[in-house]
């Protein structure tokens, strides 16, 4: 008896190892932008906590040419302030769990509410890197910002996605009509 309770759980233990298995490498392969801004929200939670984000490393605000931090573009929509990382924003390395930006728009009672993460990459140090092409992450390509920009940077690509306040122009829409500075 105890010989049978043995091979069939020896038995079991197999198939489902032989189910897991191809159902893991099929879940890792079939990852699409969804579940990796899951893998997004997920590490920058806790940053809707202002202060947990700036003593993490995002504490450079980022102004326009114009010292304007807070950035609109109405009518059609705006992005809210910008927390850069210095530490993330000089190579080439685009990870969905380390955005270069954090993005917080004013709330209601003008408060910063964390928005959206911000992806960016120098197109120079891009280009340095051996990349013909334009950056993507989460299925998306980024968007190109040349030379004379509104921050008077050098030409970089830069990918917006709103996880954390949802834009009716589209999750990975760099301006979002519902973001008013």
């Amino acid at each position: 008896m105890r010989i049978t309770r043995v091979r069939v759980a020896l038995v079991l233990s197999l198939v489902a190892a032989a189910v897991a298995i191809p159902l893991t490498v099929i879940s890792l392969a079939s990852a699409d932008e969804h579940s990796l801004t899951s893998v997004a929200a997920a590490a920058t939670a806790r940053f809707h906590d202002l202060g947990a984000a700036q003593a993490a490393g995002w504490k450079v605000v980022v102004k326009d040419k114009q010292g304007i931090i807070c950035i609109d573009n109405q009518p059609v929509g705006g992005m809210g302030i910008h927390y850069a990382n210095p530490s993330l924003l000089f190579d080439a390395n685009l990870n969905p769990t380390q955005p270069e930006a954090l993005v917080y728009a004013p709330n209601a009672a003008g408060q910063p509410k964390l928005a959206a993460l911000e992806y960016i990459v120098f197109a120079d140090t891009w280009a340095k890197a051996g990349h013909a092409g334009p950056p993507q992450l989460f299925g998306q390509q980024f968007p190109y910002i040349p030379d004379g920009n509104r921050f008077g940077i050098p030409a970089f690509w830069a990918l917006h996605v709103w996880i954390w306040h949802p834009n009716p122009a589209g999750l990975f829409e760099t301006w979002n009509p519902r973001v008013h500075c």
